[in-house]
């Protein structure tokens, strides 16, 4: 199949399925010019990537944009140009992402991981078979409500789009609580800590919650996330219509699965849209995430504009609305200590971030000013 600019934009278009628009389009012209072929990473594995393309999927390598920064690391959701001919394939560019979903790693170097881009749904996956943890729910809120940034992640100087990943609660797995007064309390649990977010009990084992969940997703590209056990790939799956990802059954002991999704993957779904099943999570570390705490924890941030000082710590200063909440009992203790943590977290990242660059600039000056030097040394020995 061969590619044109005139169809560019058209619904008819072989990338249509996978988000292609008019917006891409226009941002890939330049490329279009240049006998580039547009495509979407589905799946990246080892330093290659399989990208879809007008002419079908090619293999294709990622050295031409490996670089000293992790968070421009091509990454499964991300539009690219792709060279049309050539044994093997490479990605010569990135398209500037609208959103990512980034968290921190367990490196030392304070770095941001990509884990899908490109994204209108953040669906965080929380099982019903085990204790709802709302500590690591508010943890993956926060990132989801911070996944914006698109152009600026590829240093590029431009702005995003106006664009917003929106979150999603799914509670999977509610056939396990069959009680529907108890499954009402769960969701109004959740409900509590996330404001102004959809939660949704769904069932891949008696179909409950699936059409409406299918529906939400029709329509854009979304990413499952949650820790093992949660039932992301069987949820992707149902959507599906058959068994495409690899499932097993969590253990009855704590409701944890084994890491049988083991790289990102971008699915087209039959009724529309398109989905990102992610392997599980063991950690979600914050990453640049300090509007997303502010979102997640509105109300404190509301009561703390009511304190009679404006760098009130909530403690035992005198007038302060936060402390007076939770004597009053209508703000929980466990929340303020959740966003006091999380905020410390943030900073710390931050801290640890800024203080990574400022040694990786100084390093780079250092190096230019030995080149420099050693050029001039070299200038005036020919010189003599």
């Amino acid at each position: 199949m061969s590619f044109s600019i005139s169809q560019a934009s058209t619904p008819s278009h072989p990338l249509a399925p996978y988000g292609w628009d008019d917006a891409w389009a226009d941002t890939f012209a330049p490329y279009a010019e240049q006998g580039l072929l547009p495509g979407r990473v589905v799946r990246v594995d080892r330093g290659r990537c399989d990208v879809v393309t007008p002419d079908g999927v090619v293999r294709a390598d990622t050295a031409f944009v490996v670089p000293r920064d992790p968070m421009r690391i091509v990454c499964t959701g991300d539009w690219v140009a792709v060279d049309p001919d050539g044994d093997p394939q490479f990605v010569r560019t990135l398209l500037p992402r609208r959103t990512a979903f980034v968290r921190s790693t367990s490196s030392q170097r304070s770095e941001g991981q990509v884990l899908a881009t490109n994204i209108d749904h953040v669906v965080i996956c929380v099982s019903l078979a085990v204790e709802l943890d709302l500590g690591r729910l508010e943890r993956f809120l926060a990132l989801a409500m911070s996944s914006t940034a698109g152009a600026a992640l590829l240093g590029d100087g431009t702005r995003p789009v106006d664009h917003e990943a929106r979150p999603l609660v799914l509670l999977t797995k509610a056939d396990l609580v069959p009680d529907v007064t108890t499954l009402s309390h769960l969701v109004e649990d959740v409900e509590r800590i996330a404001p102004g977010v959809q939660v949704l009990p769904v069932s891949s084992a008696t179909g409950e919650g699936v059409d409406v969940f299918g529906a939400i997703v029709g329509g854009g590209t979304s990413v499952l996330l949650g820790i093992s056990g949660a039932g992301k790939s069987t949820l992707a799956n149902t959507l599906l219509g058959e068994d495409v990802m690899h499932v097993q059954q969590a253990r009855e002991v704590d409701g944890k699965g084994r890491h049988t999704t083991t790289t990102r993957n971008l699915l087209v779904l039959p009724g529309g849209g398109v989905l990102i099943d992610t392997p599980g999570l063991r950690g979600v570390g914050l990453w640049d995430a300090e509007a997303g705490v502010g979102q997640v924890f509105s109300e404190i941030e509301d009561l703390a504009r009511q304190c009679r000082f404006h760098d009130c710590a909530h403690t035992s200063e005198p007038g302060c609305a936060v402390t007076a909440a939770i004597e009053d009992g209508s703000l929980p203790e466990r929340r303020l200590d959740s966003y006091r943590k999380l905020l410390r977290e943030n900073h710390r990242i931050a801290a640890k971030t800024d203080a990574r660059l400022r040694s990786e600039t100084l390093r780079e000056w250092k190096r230019r000013g030995a080149e420099g030097r050693a050029a001039m040394e070299l200038k005036r020995g020919r010189t003599r």
